[in-house]
Order: structure tokens, then C-alpha cells, then sequence
């Protein structure tokens, strides 16, 4: 997975972001004003910097001004979503805008977007006796490839990427199947009794009640 510096100067906003980082299985660093920025990107490297643009000091703005010479993938964050300030943040570099407040899982899936696109995301998943190679869309158990389905599979990277955060049967549909999807819940019940059986992850797969699912992995 990657490592990500998130620069927020709210410290509430900032513990919430890190928090479900580390969660999904990626590590990060925390800057809390944009005069940090340089000085620490010299000590650590970053696969991805998640920046505020109202920071004490040094603005968003100025801060992607003076590392734009490294070349690091930047999501702007900020309450700033006149026109204006969107167009200025595209002109110097970011690779995506998110307006507050905004969902934590649409920020992880724009985070993985946004690393798939610069080739910093992890090309494979390993627990237990699964790999789970997203580059060749393959599963292997036991070093034996495993037969799943198209859907069975896009069902499995969304749990993968959103390991260790509870998604309703509803949210499952949303990010494996699509906004357009005109059946019900029951079909995400069918695909996890697949996988957990396919996979053996009777006990990484677990049931959240009166909600849905959760893939349940150590970091």
C-alpha cells in the first residue's frame, strides 16, 4: 500500500483521515500547516499528499507552488469549492478536488484512483492462503487459481480496499455493481457466501448485523 502525507490543520479532520488510512492498510505521515511540508517531503518519501488549501502560513496553493519539482500525486481538500479555486488547483497540479464535508469512503476511493493512475497502489493482496493479484484480475489459493466471476472479483477489491471499515449491503452495491443497479441487497448476500466458501474466509468476512459486511484483516 502507500504512504500518505496528509496536511490538515484540523487536528479532528486530520486523526479521521489517518485513522481510516491506516485501517485500509496504508501508513502516513501528518503536517498540520504548509510550511512543514518541504522539510518533511525531504526526510520521507510520499506516494501521495492529501492537502488542505486553508493552512496556517503557507496556503494549499502555495505549498503545491513549491513542490511541484517532485512530481508527488496531491488531492486538494478544502471547504473552497467556488470555481475559481478548483480551476486554480487543477492548473497547478492536483489530481483531484474534494470539497468538505465529504465521505471518508469516497476519499479512500478516490485515493485508490488516484494511485492506480501513478502506479503507487499495491499490483497484489496477501492474507492467509489468498493472493489477490488486481493487475491480471486473478485469485490464487495455495498457489491454485481460483475461479470467480466478474462480479465475485469486483466484489473482492472493493473489500480489499476498504478493508476493516463496515460497508451496508446498500454501499456494496454502489461500488461493485454500479449506481444503475436495479436489484436488491439479497444478490451482495449470494456473492459473499461465494467468496467466504471460494476463499476460505468464513472468518475475514464478517457479518455486521442489521448492516452488511466487513473484510476483517490485520495491519
Amino acid at each position: 500500500m502507500a504512504h500518505i502525507l496528509v496536511v490538515e490543520d484540523e487536528q479532528a479532520i486530520n486523526d479521521l483521515i489517518t485513522m481510516n488510512l491506516k485501517l485500509v492498510g496504508h501508513t502516513y505521515a501528518k503536517a498540520y500547516s504548509g510550511s512543514e511540508v518541504a522539510d518533511m517531503l525531504e526526510k520521507e518519501r510520499a506516494d501521495l499528499i492529501l492537502l488542505d488549501v486553508m493552512l496556517p502560513g503557507l496556503d494549499g496553493f502555495g505549498v503545491m507552488e513549491q513542490i511541484a519539482p517532485l512530481r508527488i500525486p496531491v488531492i486538494l481538500i478544502t471547504a473552497r469549492g467556488a470555481l475559481s479555486d478548483r480551476i486554480r488547483g487543477f492548473e497547478l497540479g492536483a489530481d483531484d478536488y474534494i470539497i468538505k464535508p465529504f465521505e471518508i469512503l469516497e476519499l479512500l476511493a478516490r485515493i485508490n484512483v488516484v494511485l492506480r493512475r501513478n502506479e503507487q497502489a499495491a499490483s497484489a493482496f496477501v492474507c492467509d492462503r489468498v493472493e489477490v493479484r488486481f493487475t491480471e484480475r486473478q485469485v490464487w489459493v495455495d498457489q491454485l487459481l481460483v475461479d470467480l466471476t466478474a462480479r465475485e472479483f469486483e466484489l473482492l477489491e472493493v473489500l480489499i480496499r476498504n478493508r476493516n471499515i463496515a460497508l451496508s449491503r446498500e454501499k456494496l452495491l454502489e461500488l461493485a455493481w454500479g449506481y444503475d443497479y436495479a436489484g436488491d441487497t439479497r444478490t451482495v448476500d449470494v456473492h459473499i457466501r461465494q467468496l467466504r466458501k471460494k476463499l476460505g474466509w468464513e472468518e475475514r468476512i464478517k457479518t455486521v448485523f442489521k448492516l452488511g459486511y466487513r473484510l476483517e484483516v490485520q495491519v
